[in-house]
């Protein structure tokens, strides 16, 4: 049975933000989870369906690796060949803890850390705080091995951004935030290619902070977060 055209249409639709691996990976897992793309059928082919997204067949091909690898599809060879949703899908995920409502997490999320992203590029930092910045984007490169240590290394980076504020009140606030926030991503798969993409986001983050550029940090930081939440809602949201 191939997937339903019409509402198919609706969800593959071309993708409208800079996080193209991000967004696509949530739109295949939208299609499978809603039944537009049932148990055993096929997905439109690579070329029509990365047309239909509006992305390169690289990130296509990224996107359906990812959710093969969680389970999701899996590929066939040969003539009748090309990418079939699982029979048999996944368990849905463990529930967030209490207090890890999803939109609202992003959206408080989103508030704090853009927030702060702009307010620390507005000031005039200290050379210990440059340095302590730019360290911690060191750390945070996606070389670091493990769910739970890149998880971490990201955390610091994102809560020193918060500290190159200078505000206590609003670091103490984005630490209670990234908690609830790495409860949801412990929920998902760690993907290597947001992975990749979030360094080069966290690079164009602290780039526009040193360079004292606030609309520039609060766009990166947008973008930077736009793609988190785009996974988040692909993994989570049933």
């Amino acid at each position: 049975m191939a997937v339903h055209k019409g509402v198919a249409a609706a969800l593959f639709r071309p993708v409208r933000t800079r996080n193209a691996f991000e967004e696509t990976v949530e739109r295949l897992l939208q299609a499978i989870r809603l039944g537009v793309a049932a148990p055993g059928e096929k997905l439109p082919a690579e070329r029509e369906l990365a047309a239909r997204l509006g992305v390169s067949r690289v990130t296509l091909r990224d996107a359906i690796r990812a959710i093969a690898d969680a389970g999701y599809v899996e590929s066939r060879r040969g003539r009748y060949g090309g990418t079939f949703v699982a029979v048999t899908l996944p368990s849905p995920p463990p529930r967030p803890a209490p207090g890890g409502d999803l939109e609202d997490v992003l959206t408080l999320r989103r508030i704090l850390e853009s927030g702060a992203a702009e307010a620390a590029a507005a000031r005039a930092l200290t050379r210990a705080e440059r340095q302590h910045l730019t360290a911690a984007l060191l750390d945070a490169s996606g070389t670091a091995t493990g769910d739970g240590e890149y998880r971490r290394r990201d955390s610091r980076l994102h809560l020193a951004i918060a500290e190159a504020t200078a505000s206590a009140s609003l670091t103490t606030a984005v630490a209670d935030v990234r908690s609830r926030v790495n409860e949801l991503l412990d929920a998902i798969p760690l993907l290597a290619v947001n992975i990749e993409h979030s360094d080069a986001q966290h690079r164009s983050v602290v780039d526009a902070i040193l360079a004292g550029d606030p609309a520039a940090a609060r766009q990166a930081m947008d973008e930077h977060l736009d793609g988190t939440a785009a996974l988040l809602r692909g993994f989570l949201c049933g």
